[in-house]
């Protein structure tokens, strides 16, 4: 059985030249068929021509004339057959080689050349046509077919065109079976050593993409898999890390405060066994952020998205951290188009809003303001949260939504990148511009 898809190809390609080659020799046998059909009845025809004109010089003549008949049966030979005339008792009048060697000797030579080009059509066999006149028998022609030579260098010609043609094309259709063989199978060949790699940890291969067609699609995707595997594996890597260094801070606090109370060192008192519940806490938040990361990665299986306005939907938001803003002495306003709606989850979407509100708040000082407003252009609803507050060095901007990244002192640095994932998972964007010392825009692009 045979198992290589190459050899699978190279085998269909060859049975579809094969088919190919059979239905150009068919064709063959069909046309030369044809042909010799035609032939026969043009011959027929020509037949009928001598016999009714001898019928006409038996009429004329009130009998066979030899020399009458003589021209008859020359011109038969002109038309391509010999002939016999006999009468009505069997006895032969006049033949072929009869009338020629009573022509003139220039008339004679003419003749001979015309029939040196005929040849005899299988045997000598003479077909006989009974002759009539008023419904009386009044003899019997016989006739032998000549076939011209020109019809066999015909028919030569296009047998040699034809094994020459067969030659050319099976041996074009096996060289080209292999070529397109090997094209067709070496993408598929490349992507099972990508597969393969992959599956043993090679991350970093890729496949070479050549074309446009399903073939180069499915490398492209491929290659796309490998680098979002790459990039998953290096932020995992990367994950695992922050996660045990932000971890082992307060544990290595927590623990070397608990040895110093179990030697005797540090007192257990009300203000020590404090700052132990304060990292406890600090512990907590780190794995509940975690947690919220860890929701938002996978919120895309979890969306329960619907239709309602933004305008009651952020001033709904803006009161609920009105009083946060307030007592900081930061002003928040709300400006949205009346009217609009958006597809979205409302809870995940609220959990956007407030992220960014609480970033903008922690960077805004009393007497800063933070806008939050929302706008229709073309096919997307633009979410922006603006504020004039410390803003973001222009280095550190690339990468405010990585995990763990912190710009400023304090916090875990999983805010943003919970935001991103958010809104990533409404099929949406997230962009951020910033002037240090000036402030901040954070703007959320959303499918309407």
């Amino acid at each position: 059985m045979v198992k290589d898809l190459r050899i699978k190809f190279f085998l269909l390609l060859i049975a579809v030249s094969l088919v190919a080659l059979s239905s150009a020799l068919l064709l063959r046998e069909l046309m030369l068929s044809d042909f010799r059909k035609y032939l026969e009845g043009e011959m027929e025809d020509r037949v009928y021509w001598v016999t009714a004109s001898m019928e006409s010089a038996y009429e004329k003549y009130s009998g066979w004339e030899e020399e009458k008949v003589s021209e008859d049966i020359v011109w038969a030979l002109m038309l391509g057959f010999r002939a016999r005339l006999y009468d009505t008792d069997g006895v032969l009048i006049i033949d072929t080689e009869g009338a020629v060697k009573a022509l003139s000797p220039l008339i004679k030579k003419r003749v001979a050349a015309i029939s040196e080009l005929m040849e005899t059509v299988g045997s000598d066999r003479y077909v006989p046509y009974t002759l009539f006149l008023g419904g009386r028998e009044i003899g019997q022609l016989d006739v032998s077919p000549l076939r011209p030579k020109k019809e066999d260098v015909f028919i030569h010609r296009s047998d040699t065109m034809l094994f020459l043609s067969l030659l050319l094309l099976g041996g074009s259709s096996i060289i080209l079976s292999l070529v397109f063989s090997k094209k067709l199978t070496s993408p598929l060949k490349r992507l099972t050593e990508g597969v393969t790699a992959i599956r043993e940890g090679n991350l970093k291969k890729r496949v070479a993409i050549t074309g446009k067609d399903e073939i180069s699609r499915l490398s492209e995707a491929f290659n796309m898999m490998a680098r979002t595997l790459q990039t998953q594996e290096s932020l995992r890597k990367k994950l695992t890390s922050n996660i045990a260094h932000e971890l082992r801070t307060p544990l290595s606090i927590v623990r070397g405060e608990l040895e110093g109370m179990m030697d005797g060192f540090i007192p257990m008192d009300k203000e020590h066994l404090e700052s132990l519940y304060d990292e406890i806490g600090r512990l907590r938040n780190i794995i509940e952020r975690i947690e919220d990361l860890a929701q938002a990665e996978a919120s895309i299986l979890t969306l329960r998205k619907q239709r309602f306005e933004l305008m009651p939907f952020l001033n709904n938001i803006a009161e609920r951290f009105g009083k946060t803003f307030q007592d900081k002495g930061v002003g928040l306003e709300v400006r949205c188009e009346e009217g609009l709606v958006a597809n979205a989850d409302p809870e995940r979407l609220s959990q956007v809003v407030l992220n960014l509100l609480n970033n903008a708040l922690n960077a805004s000082g009393s007497g800063g303001r933070v806008l939050i407003s929302a706008e229709r252009k073309k096919e997307e609803i633009v979410l922006k949260v603006t504020d004039n507050g410390s803003g973001i060095k222009e280095e550190n901007l690339p990468f405010i939504f990585e995990r763990f990244y912190r710009g400023r002192d304090g916090g875990l640095g999983l805010g943003l990148a919970i935001v991103k994932e958010l809104v990533e998972a409404h099929s949406g964007r997230i962009e951020a511009r910033s002037e240090y010392g000036k402030g901040s825009t954070f703007t959320v692009f959303l499918p309407h």
